[in-house]
């Protein structure tokens, strides 16, 4: 599955993984071998297959499928080898992190097709797996694009702190057969810029296959409290000044910030919504057990007896 000369360049990728800039990835090209490569695009799914319905529950410009077993014999593949000893272990060997882990689940992994007028915003991945809890380690990222220009948007944006003013940003075109690798941590900061070809390549749009690796254990210096997905809002490409006349360009620009926010916002009020309600469900059930079962009986009887150690 993987290209013939990947393991002679484990030393040289670990050296380049460790450098933290801005933090630690690497990238590498000709991961696959070259017939699985051909079959993985003559197996890529259809963008109609996939959900394409992003986190506020609207339909938009991205699709993905998840349980990528199912797409054919190369994916089976796939699936079968990165769940393998062995490919973890390659993996362990260029980024130095011990007994890695496969999803089963393909949480928010799988194949991803990005049509133009899609974009990222720059983020922090959720760090914990929604369902067994294991601490997420790696994003690894497979691009499937035949040619690809960074002026077109839809290249992979590294960031030091996009909050910040000084914000340093490393860009990685996402052409064919090239891999990246990098942690995932509170300060892997990554996106992309909104996809936009030239009129004539209208119909392009940007292919990987995105694969997600955990540990049961992460260094202490690197644990937090587990959250979903931290996103920071895209900054405008222009000064907002008192009386300057904003462009056809720019007045769309502010309408999707402006868009975008409120989804951020209503996402945000449904998370707090949904917390609040299972919070009033456990106060709830709290009471319930309290006054009646084993810990109202309990109750009953420290009653009982502080009463007769009151008259004694």
């Amino acid at each position: 599955m993987l290209h013939p000369d990947l393991a002679s360049r484990v030393p040289q990728l670990a050296q380049t993984f460790a450098r933290r800039e801005p933090f630690r990835h690497v990238l590498i090209d000709q991961f696959f071998a070259e017939d699985f490569l051909a079959r993985v695009l003559a197996e890529f799914p259809a963008f109609e297959k996939g959900n394409a319905r992003n986190e506020a529950g609207e339909l938009g410009h991205k699709s993905t499928v998840e349980r990528i077993r199912e797409l054919g014999p190369a994916y089976a593949e796939l699936d079968d080898q990165i769940q393998s000893r062995g490919f973890l272990d390659l993996i362990s060997a260029i980024t130095g992190i011990p007994d890695l882990l496969y999803d089963p689940h393909y949480f928010g992994g799988g194949t991803h097709e990005n049509r133009p007028g899609q974009d990222l915003d720059a983020h922090v991945d959720f760090n914990r797996h929604p369902i067994n809890g294991w601490h997420r380690r790696l994003n690894l990222i497979v691009y499937l694009n035949p040619e690809w220009e960074d002026a077109w948007g839809g290249s992979l944006e590294l960031h030091s702190d996009p909050r910040r003013a000084d914000d340093r940003i490393t860009r990685v075109t996402p052409l064919l057969n090239r891999a990246v690798i990098f942690e995932t941590t509170e300060w892997s900061w990554h996106g992309f810029a909104r996809i936009a070809p030239p009129p004539e390549r209208s119909d392009l749009s940007r292919r990987s296959i995105a694969l997600y690796f955990y540990s049961r254990e992460r260094p202490e210096e690197e644990l937090a409290q587990s959250h979903s997905t931290i996103y920071v809002d895209r900054p405008l490409d222009f000064p907002l000044l008192a009386g300057h006349t904003l462009s056809a360009e720019q007045a769309e620009q502010v309408r999707i910030a402006l868009a975008r926010r409120d989804q951020h916002i209503q996402r945000l009020y449904g998370d707090i919504t949904r917390l609040t309600g299972e919070l009033d469900t456990a106060r709830a059930t709290l009471a319930q057990v309290l006054n009646a079962g084993t810990l109202g009986r309990i109750r009953w009887l420290a009653r009982r007896l502080l009463g007769r150690s009151s008259r004694t």
